[in-house]
């Protein structure tokens, strides 16, 4: 198995706005007999899963999410774009040309999971908004992107593609990591924590050919 996930620490870098995450020691072995950790964290720390019910009112939050949906054959998309700029269906298209017919998770990969945790991070390249309702169209349920968002990342942003893919009743995986080692087709699974709200925390991984 390929682990496709940041993991989680005190102080690490978070979506802008976004509660602080810290880690900390409740009890010790020393003093109490046992080991037991004190974590504060958004919803929408590291790697994780959106619901729709992140920014559609009356969405499904994740206590209505199957896990079914997370997990499964993914075709996995390489673009090269620069720091801030927009993608679409032909930067997509520029490593394979997309099928009528799409599996139900697409995973994008931009290289910039390297950035994460670093100012560069937060001006990743961004899906452009009619793209997303293109691959909709074609049969994607999940979009999985290695990028702190979708859309760009800063408080001012529409988030059109979020409106778009979650507002059709799918799901968004982001900030996913160590996409280099997967095949143009991979089979793989998300599991958010099971908080049943707008969004969790997941552990993401590939499953072995």
């Amino acid at each position: 198995m390929h682990d496709l996930t940041h993991p989680i620490t005190s102080g690490m870098q978070t979506y802008p706005g976004d509660p602080s995450v810290t880690c900390t020691p409740a009890l010790r072995i020393a003093t109490d007999g046992v080991s037991v950790g004190h974590w504060g964290l958004g919803s929408h720390t590291g790697t994780h899963v959106d619901a729709p019910a992140h920014v559609i009112e009356g969405g499904r939050t994740l206590a209505e999410v199957a896990l079914h949906e997370l997990c499964g054959e993914a075709i996995v998309l390489r673009v090269e774009v620069g720091e801030g700029s927009p993608y679409g269906l032909a930067e997509l298209e520029a490593a394979v040309r997309l099928p009528a017919r799409l599996s139900p998770i697409v995973v994008i990969d931009t290289g910039w999971a390297s950035y994460f945790g670093t100012d560069r991070a937060l001006l990743h390249p961004y899906l452009d908004g009619s793209a997303a309702a293109e691959l909709l169209r074609r049969g994607m349920h999940v979009l999985a992107v290695d990028t702190h968002s979708p859309d760009p990342t800063h408080l001012e942003s529409e988030l059109p593609v979020h409106r778009t893919v979650l507002g059709a009743d799918g799901l968004i995986v982001e900030n996913l990591t160590g996409l280099a080692a997967l095949s143009p087709r991979a089979r793989v699974g998300f599991f958010p924590l099971r908080f049943g709200g707008d969004g969790a925390p997941a552990r993401a991984v590939a499953f072995a050919e």
